[in-house]
């Protein structure tokens, strides 16, 4: 009788999911939070040849070292900074994630935040919860007019480039920062700026939304130069990593009103938020949902899943490896 090959899914996802790899494999379920240390990730994995990983697992090198059975990392993500994929590549480890199927989820989540930053929503929610609503004023939680501003992108892979076309239906016009210049089609098509510098698109835009990835190029990125690079009357919006942004010098900008206000998806020491960004003013911080639609979330699972079943099992899922 042939033994099937053990997979690890760190915490709980959609039944789907879970149904599909129990079909073909012998499928042990984490609890939440179990496995984001080094050492309870490092002391279960030696007993697995396939894992199902979140952002919030650290698939560090010493985790690979004591994975000598490991096959196939499969992570419930676009991004897979949380995986040391040199370490995997050496080890002959594939790693896969689970791009495009969060491209539109995350372009609404992106203008559902941009939205909600720049016209005060959740503050003007708790003026009215705290019983301060007196009736309409003409100069109560004033925001700008979009078709008025300028979008600064940076990272225009699929989302930034969604988040574009979107923007632009407003009337927005559009800069971009990427570490490659689009082709000079889609510029035309998404009505797009180029420039090499993101100091100066930080001095030309109004909001600037940020798309890139998270490398060693693009950490801390948004820094204190960049946000005294910033109008005082614009606003950032971050859906990307944490890590990209300095949340000290983000809630430095906040507090000493050097730009006018911040949308927060994504933190720098996830769950963890720096204390000073949870008091700034003019902050919308939410727990990393821009990509949170039923079907999304699904549908990373079931791409993860896939990358398994084909390595482990000899299957044709659609799946992506970057490994």
């Amino acid at each position: 009788m042939t033994t099937r090959p053990r997979v690890l899914l760190t915490e709980p996802v959609f039944s789907e999911v879970s149904d599909l790899l129990e079909q073909h494999v012998e499928l042990d379920i984490g609890r939440r939070g179990q496995y984001n240390s080094v050492k309870s990730l490092g002391d279960a994995i030696c007993d697995y040849d396939g894992l199902l990983s979140m952002l919030s697992n650290p698939v560090t090198s010493s985790v690979v070292e004591r994975a000598q059975k490991l096959r196939i990392i499969a992570n419930h993500a676009v991004g897979y900074n949380n995986i040391d994929t040199e370490a995997c590549r050496k080890a002959g480890i594939r790693v896969a994630n689970t791009p495009d199927v969060l491209t539109d989820a995350t372009a609404d989540g992106t203008l559902a935040l941009l939205l909600a930053t720049v016209r005060h929503i959740p503050a003007s929610q708790d003026f009215l919860r705290n019983g301060e609503f007196d009736g309409w004023h003409p100069t109560t939680f004033l925001g700008p007019e979009l078709k008025e501003c300028t979008l600064g992108i940076i990272g225009m892979g699929r989302i930034g480039q969604a988040v574009a076309l979107r923007c632009r239906s407003f009337g927005m016009k559009i800069m971009y920062h990427n570490r490659s210049r689009l082709n000079a089609k889609t510029e035309r098509h998404l009505e797009a700026e180029y420039t090499s510098d993101p100091h100066h698109l930080a001095k030309s835009c109004d909001i600037i939304t940020l798309h890139c990835p998270l490398t060693d190029e693009t950490h801390h990125i948004i820094d204190e130069a960049f946000f005294r690079s910033m109008k005082s009357s614009a606003y950032l919006i971050n859906a990307a990593r944490g890590p990209v942004v300095d949340e000290t010098a983000l809630a430095r900008a906040l507090h000493e009103n050097q730009i006018a206000g911040a949308g927060i998806d994504v933190f720098e020491e996830e769950p963890k938020v720096h204390p000073d960004l949870l008091s700034a003013p003019n902050a919308v911080l939410v727990p990393h949902i821009t990509s949170a639609t039923y079907t999304t979330r699904r549908a990373m699972g079931m791409l993860a899943a896939g990358a398994i079943l084909n390595e482990l099992c000899g299957m044709d899922h659609k799946c992506n490896f970057v490994v």
